[in-house]
């Protein structure tokens, strides 16, 4: 005869209890090293941000509380909102040129039978690799007068092109843009390659045999698909547009002429570290993370409303 096995039963009493007794201090023993970590990194220096973007410092130790009046002069400040300007032109310049450039090399790689395809992805890919310093001495060659090289294959192709075309003088937001196309174009072709190559092929070949072209698969079958990761991209770009900095400062020497390639960080930087007032700097930096922060929200907004609809 065979013995019936000993049925299931719950853990002994003693056994329950002294896991109930453990103390309830000894999780934040765990916890403590990352809460310590946290709060001396994170949490202080930002109640210390706030306190010092409502004073005046007059080097490291001469301050004075002016409450908020820094935000106040930053909101009637001529040149905070030329920098503002000058990023948003920059940050259109990335969304509307940048990303629909970035896309359409991603679909060009995503075609069935491209032949060469790991070899034009690390093509595209490769200037992103490359740090901004370098970038910025490189565009400033590139953007010279009469011996860069945009003006002079302007001027072979079309001769009457100005060869002394004043880029960097005159154009310096659109030399800008085109640096950053550059440099950024392939990096953003990675995310919607990746995008792309989720969307389901049975959707695809079944709209083809429903007589749907070329534009209408991509519009009602692609873009729904490639909605999330275009979106997080269009977020990415904005979020990297406003804290433009190196390249700038480093292709221009500065905020270039008549303050033409002044970014909100580089007007951060000049008020804080030239001119030496930092609580002015980190009210212009509050600024500046309440706007990146609207547009995260805005971004998850988006996203709860087109997964609800």
């Amino acid at each position: 005869m065979s013995v019936p096995a000993a049925p299931l039963t719950s853990a002994p009493p003693a056994v329950v209890r002294r896991y109930r007794a453990e103390p309830v201090w000894v999780p934040w023993v765990f916890l403590a090293p990352f809460l310590l970590t946290f709060g001396v990194f994170m949490v202080w220096p930002l109640i210390q941000s706030v306190v010092l973007a409502c004073q005046q410092t007059f080097g490291p130790k001469s301050t004075a509380w002016v409450g908020f009046a820094n935000f106040s002069f930053l909101l009637h400040d001529p040149l905070f909102w030329k920098a503002v300007s000058n990023t948003a032109m920059f940050a259109a310049g990335s969304v509307f040129l940048q990303l629909p450039v970035s896309l359409g090399l991603a679909l060009l790689l995503n075609r069935p039978g491209l032949r060469g395809r790991t070899v034009f992805r690390l093509v595209f890919f490769a200037p992103s690799l490359v740090g901004l310093v370098f970038v910025g001495l490189l565009f400033s060659l590139i953007f010279a007068p009469r011996t860069g090289l945009v003006n002079s294959v302007l001027n072979d192709f079309f001769p009457a092109f100005d060869p002394e075309f004043p880029w960097l003088q005159v154009y310096v937001m659109p030399a800008l843009i085109l640096a950053a196309l550059w440099l950024y174009a392939g990096f953003n072709m990675v995310y919607f390659l990746a995008a792309l190559q989720g969307v389901p092929e049975e959707l695809m070949e079944a709209a083809a045999l429903d007589g749907a072209g070329p534009w209408h698969r991509f519009r009602h079958i692609v873009l729904p698909e490639i909605l999330p990761v275009a979106t997080f991209v269009v977020l990415m770009s904005l979020l990297g547009s406003l804290q433009l900095f190196e390249l700038p400062y480093i292709l221009l020497t500065g905020a270039g002429p008549d303050n033409r390639g002044l970014t909100i960080v580089m007007y951060l930087y000049d008020n804080g570290f030239v001119t030496g007032d930092l609580g002015y700097a980190s009210a212009v930096g509050w600024v500046l993370a309440l706007l990146m922060g609207s547009f995260a929200l805005g971004q998850r907004w988006f996203n709860k409303r087109q997964e609800e609809s």
